[in-house]
């Protein structure tokens, strides 16, 4: 009768689940982390440490719950924060939100009406800061359900009265630096938000204008042909027509540009009512020009450069010939001169009004047109889009409306030339997505060039940062030394005051400002920013209080996050960057002309340097067509439906997978793959935990160099992609590190190590040395793996933490790289060694699995093979050769000279193979022996052990006897 054997085989034996069921698993570690204050003992713990590195959160928006790229950002900076604990650094996380600002504005006014209709300013402030407070919650439940690990109960969050404070510090300190300025420039605003707009704060988007040809005739008609070499009759029209897609802005049409370098022509243009009018135009534009204005034949009368067409000059504003008639108002026009004019399009002369352009306000400054001006010329619309009092013919009509009023005006006077719809790109606001304008309003600016502030911060972009990608230096580089001065000024109630006392007469701060906001700050950090709408002058400045009055306007919401270096950063102590600290932000694409320009040109006004050492950048979620994810497409996916199904793990791995340098594609089938290649990390994690079932290492650790050769290999395998895990980390490569842990479990592991071992395992006595030497390079590598997975696994990693054998702290987050692996790569000619010998096996398994395939073999170890190669590679392998079969998964195996080569144009069941110098050839064929009913290979000497029939010689030494002796494999 055959002996049941099964209570001498070792079978993996582990509490650690099959199933991780992480939607309902990772809630319940959670509460289990917020118990034990995960965080606070991190940071206590490696408090220590002797540099820091930080991740500076860039403050979300409070307003709304959290979608896709919320998740995509939150993620990829707490894989930064953990890969750096992990690498031995002291990685404080602070989170924080931006407060202040429209949105916000606008969902209270929803609730309770506009400030000044049906509430108070005061009221309608505490309303924000209320409703603002209710959306940090909601986020915060979010971001922490992601497994995102930091200080989460004491954020920073912009509306703070310590915060709101330290900005009117921030901004002090700039002033004192001499890079504020108030200025009358044109500015983006929008009319929704009735406020000026920053640069970051538009967006792009196509627009159908209509585009219309204007004539705008000389007054001396005569004395501009002669310019022109050209006599003219009595009664004879010369007009300079101009292109524009904004008729709105004609009533502030002052003046007219030509380009000085272009040259120009006077051409037959249509007659007027029976009058020849002469049109001057660019030459390159002039064919085009008159084609649209409904003439065939270009008829040329005279060519001259557009320098010497211009009628004012710069500078002193002295006329020097009559100029130009305005087509609708009683205003003469003078001709100057702009670089800034091209001959791509229109008719190489330029409406210039001063009030609604950035070139236009700068030529208007150089020929003194501004200041001749009063502001009401200039800009004649109202933040609320609507002309102003006063304006003649237009006064009361919104500007878009008066487009088709402006029009038909102009084809009323006969000086419209041509008329057409164009879509083209136009400025939009970000938030109301609607088109905005340029106005020319009293505001305050950060300027560019004042104290050498652009030059400064290109050198600290160029000199003082990383940047992940690489090509995030050129992308800043080129927007920082384009921009205009950065306005930081808006017209709104929610947010921080400009805390200037200004001149009444010239608008000028009060010399003592920054003695005075100080004094503000303090006042606004007891009682927050109604401290300063409540604040009588008076009680900071005497009897000088009747010359000044207070700037009620409020600070651009991307100062506010801008100076987060100094209100957060250089406030907490646990943030300080001290010599050898690194600081990093982290944020999408789109904040290089967002919040890493903000934070750039603060740091650099206070500090002369960038708040950061590196930079990382991500892309953007998008369906798996590439399509932005929207309702209207129906494609989105949410975090939350994400985290439910699969786990926050499963999104950490895609978000890790993904390249996330450009944009990053999720779908469900998406989703079902990356839940795979999860589940392929836990198997391999729970196999070792298995087969370390019983394993102490206190007691039964080996030494690496006692271990068994392939246990060596093993060891080794794990150091390496050790090292690769730990550079890709620093590199911020997360896609690397994915790639190289899952080929670790699939290659190394799956389809080598833990197959091979499964005999040794599960067969040799509980306590040999060859089982041991196993569990030795099993713990080693578990040890290791739980660390490599711990930034992007992190719920998974915890929870593998507690399983693992030995004495251990709370977290792997304590911990640092896995320094139990071997600590040398091993010489070239021991890798040559293995590299050729796993060659030879693959060609075997190759065979083998041809074998199966046609039912020639059931399992591999049915097969026996025959090994041949020439005597060099035949003496390499020599030592090793008793063992081989076991690395092969055989039950046969015999090393054979070349001489005896089967012809493999014969045989089906040989498989040749190319090593550096050899050929090899692998030859097999099914076994003829009993199979062993305990270790199922197939050995001659089963049967021959009478109280063991049905057992094989080694299973008898393992189970009767001291056990067989491994030494290789």
């Amino acid at each position: 009768m055959s002996r049941d054997y099964k209570d001498t085989i070792n079978l993996p034996k582990t509490d650690f689940a099959m199933k991780a069921d992480l939607g309902k698993r990772e809630p319940g570690m959670l509460a289990e982390w917020e118990k034990a204050d995960r965080y606070g003992e991190i940071q206590r713990r490696t408090a220590a440490r002797e540099h820091a590195f930080i991740l500076h959160d860039g403050p979300p928006y409070a307003n709304g719950v959290i979608h896709l790229g919320h998740a995509v950002n939150k993620i990829l900076k707490d894989i930064v924060v953990k890969s750096a604990l992990l690498a031995g650094y002291r990685s404080p996380y602070v989170p924080g939100w931006d407060c202040h600002g429209l949105p916000i504005e606008v969902a209270v006014e929803k609730k309770i009406g506009k400030v000044g209709q049906k509430v108070d300013a005061e009221t309608f402030r505490a309303k924000c800061r209320e409703y603002a407070a209710q959306q940090i919650d909601l986020q915060r439940a979010d971001f922490k359900r992601l497994g995102v690990l930091g200080d989460w109960d004491n954020p920073y969050r912009t509306m703070d009265f310590r915060y709101e404070a330290d900005m009117i510090r921030a901004l002090a300190k700039i002033h004192a630096n001499g890079h504020v300025v108030r200025g009358f420039k044109p500015v983006h605003w929008c009319f929704d938000c009735g406020s000026a707009l920053a640069e970051a704060e538009i967006e792009y988007q196509d627009k159908q204008s209509p585009a219309i040809d204007v004539a705008y005739d000389a007054i001396d008609p005569k004395a501009l042909a002669a310019k022109f070499g050209v006599t003219i009759a009595d009664g004879d029209v010369v007009a300079v027509p101009i292109w524009t897609t904004t008729p709105w802005t004609l009533p502030a049409s002052v003046a007219v540009t030509l380009g000085p370098d272009l040259d120009y022509v006077l051409a037959e243009g249509p007659s007027r009512g029976g009058t020849r009018v002469l049109l001057v135009l660019a030459e390159a534009l002039a064919a085009r020009a008159l084609a649209r204005y409904g003439v065939e034949k270009v008829n040329v009368l005279g060519h001259v450069k557009g320098a010497a067409l211009q009628s004012l000059l710069p500078q002193t504003g002295e006329a020097v010939a009559r100029g130009l008639k305005h087509p609708f108002y009683d205003r003469e026009i003078p001709l100057i001169l702009g670089d800034h004019v091209s001959a791509e399009d229109g008719t190489g002369a330029v409406h210039t009004a001063p009030g609604h352009g950035a070139e236009d306000f700068a030529v208007g400054q150089q020929y003194g047109l501004v200041d001749r001006y009063p502001a009401n010329v200039l800009n004649p619309v109202g933040g609320n889009g609507v002309y102003l009092p006063g304006t003649p013919i237009f006064e009361g009509q919104f500007v878009w409306k008066a487009n088709d009023a402006i029009v038909a005006l102009l084809r009323e006077r006969g000086v419209l030339l041509a008329e057409a719809k164009l879509t083209h790109s136009y400025p939009h606001c970000w938030r109301h997505k609607t088109p905005v304008v340029f106005r020319t309003t009293p505001q305050w600016f950060i300027g560019m060039e004042r104290a050498g502030l652009r030059a400064a911060a290109l050198k600290s972009i160029r000199d003082d940062v990383d940047w992940f990608p690489a090509w995030g230096e050129e992308r800043i580089a080129g927007m920082v030394a384009g921009r205009p001065d950065w306005c930081i000024s808006r017209q709104r109630t929610w947010g921080v005051p400009i805390a200037l006392f200004v001149d009444k007469a010239d608008h000028q701060p009060h010399p003592r400002s920054v003695e005075l906001m100080e004094e503000v700050a303090r006042r606004v950090e007891k009682d927050g920013v109604d401290a300063w709408y409540a604040l009588d002058p008076a009680e900071l400045l005497g009897e000088e209080a009747a010359r000044y009055e207070k700037v009620t306007d409020i600070l651009d919401v991307w100062f506010d996050s801008g100076v987060t270096h100094w209100c957060v950063l250089d406030q907490r102590p646990q943030l300080a960057r001290k010599p050898g600290d690194k600081v990093m932000y982290l944020e999408g694409s789109d904040q290089h002309r967002g919040w890493f320009q903000s934070s750039l040109l603060t740091a650099t006004a206070m500090h002369g340097r960038a708040p950061y050492d590196e930079v990382l950048t991500h892309g953007f979620t998008v369906d798996a067509q590439g399509r932005k994810m929207s309702k209207s497409l129906g494609n989105g996916i949410e975090p939350q439906d994400v985290m439910k199904h699969y786990g926050a793990d499963i999104l950490r791995l895609w978000i890790a997978s993904a390249d996330y340098r450009n944009e990053m594609a999720l779908s469900d089938e998406i989703l079902k793959r990356v839940a795979d290649a999860y589940r392929r990390i836990r198997n391999t994690a729970r196999f070792l935990l298995g087969n370390l079932d019983g394993f102490d290492p206190q007691r039964h650790l080996l030494a690496v160099e006692d271990t068994l050769l392939l246990d060596q290999w093993a060891v080794q395998q794990a150091y390496d992609v050790q090292q690769a895990v730990a550079a890709a980390y620093a590199r911020h490569d997360f896609p690397e590190v994915v790639q190289r842990v899952q080929n670790f479990c699939t290659n190394e592991m799956g389809a080598l190590y833990l197959d091979i071992t499964k005999d040794r395992l599960y067969t040799m006595p509980t306590d040999s040395r060859g089982r041991r030497s196993a569990q030795s390079a099993m713990y080693r590598v578990l040890e290791a793996l739980v660390r490599w997975i711990a930034p992007v696994l992190s719920f998974t990693a915890e929870e593998l933490w507690k399983f693992v054998p030995g004495p251990r702290g709370e977290s792997v987050l304590l911990e640092t790289w896995y320094d139990g692996l071997a600590a040398t790569q091993g010489s070239p000619e021991q890798r040559r060694w293995w590299a050729d010998l796993l060659t030879i096996r693959g060609a075997a398994s190759r065979l083998l699995e041809g074998m199966r395939a046609t039912g020639t073999i059931g399992a591999s170890l049915q097969a026996k093979l025959v090994v041949h190669a020439d005597a060099a590679t035949c003496a390499r392998y020599a030592e090793v050769a008793d063992e081989l079969r076991f690395l092969f998964i055989t039950s046969e195996l015999a090393l054979a000279d070349l001489a005896v080569t089967p012809d493999p144009s014969e045989r089906t069941d040989v498989q040749g193979v190319e090593l550096e110098g050899a050929k090899v050839w692998v030859a097999a064929q099914p076994s003829d022996a009993a199979k062993c009913i305990r270790c199922w290979h197939y050995r001659a000497d089963v049967g021959a052990h009478a109280e063991h029939p049905d057992i094989c010689g080694r299973c008898v030494e393992n189970v009767d006897g001291p056990g067989e002796t491994r030494r290789w494999f």
